[in-house]
Formats: structure tokens, sequence, C-alpha cells
């Protein structure tokens, strides 16, 4: 006579019926799918989850900002530091990071040039195009003013 092996310890389906000589019948466990387990929820209910999915992310803080943009170019400069985006490719530096920021006007008076010099000592440039003219004189005092208020002098 033989022997069948004992039966397969809870959670692994019901148990067999009966035990008889030859192969037990093949049968589905009758388990609810993974997502109906009432124990388990989906990733995307899990509370923490949840809360920064309604939540986005704020600036650490609110401060005055400068926008200077042309058709390929632009310089931003906020709270969080100063961005530069040149011909679709961007590059951001924080405030942390940044040793000191210089502008200036181009040499032919058409175009702002802003320059970050990285507490490393790199030194990043962006020219942007004022168009008309007399943009640039009136980007000037708000860049100023905007630098002056997240890098006071001193």
């Amino acid at each position: 006579m033989t022997q069948q092996p004992p039966p397969p310890g809870p959670g692994f389906g019901p148990p067999p019926p009966h035990y008889a000589p030859g192969p037990p019948p093949y049968a589905a466990p009758q388990q609810p799918p993974y997502a109906q387990a009432p124990q388990q929820q989906p990733y995307a209910q899990a509370p923490q989850q949840q809360a920064y999915a309604q939540a986005p992310p704020q600036p650490a803080a609110d401060g005055p900002d400068f926008l200077a943009v042309d058709k390929r170019n632009a310089v931003v400069v906020d709270a969080s530091g100063v961005a530069f985006e040149s011909s679709g490719l961007s590059i951001e530096f924080r405030w942390p990071e940044i040793r000191s920021v210089h502008y200036q006007a181009s040499p032919n008076g058409k175009a702002l040039m802003v320059a970050v010099i990285h507490r490393d000592g790199r030194f990043f440039e962006c020219v942007v195009e004022a168009k008309p003219r007399t943009r640039l004189q009136e980007w000037f005092p708000q860049l100023a003013w905007v630098l002056g208020h997240y890098r006071p002098a001193g």
C-alpha cells in the first residue's frame, strides 16, 4: 500500500475531501484575488502615498522673482536660486551652491549677460536678447532688486 503525503498546511487552498490511493484530482485554489483580500490595499490607497499625491510640494519660500526671456534663452531668479535656459537646455543653481551672480549689458548693448559663479569656482553664463532695446534698461533695476533680496550685500 502506498502512503499519501500529508495535506498541505493552512493557507494553501482547501484540503481534498478524502484521501484515496492515487493522485488527488487537481483543484484550483479558491482564494479571492489579491486585490480583493481584506488585509491588503492597492498601492494608490496607501495613506502616506495618497497624501503626497494630493498635496504637491510647495516652494520653500515666496519672494520676488526675475524673468528675462528671448526666442532661445531665459534667465530666472527666484527663491530657489538662478536658472538658465539656452536653446532648450536648462541648468539650475540653488542659492547654497552660488558664490556670486554678476550681470551687465552685452558690448553691443542689445542683450543682458548674467553669470553665476559656483562655489567650486566654475563659471556659467547666459545671454538674453533685449527686444526692444529699452527692455534692457527695465531689466537692470528689477534684477538688482531681486538679487539684493536673496543675496544682500554685506
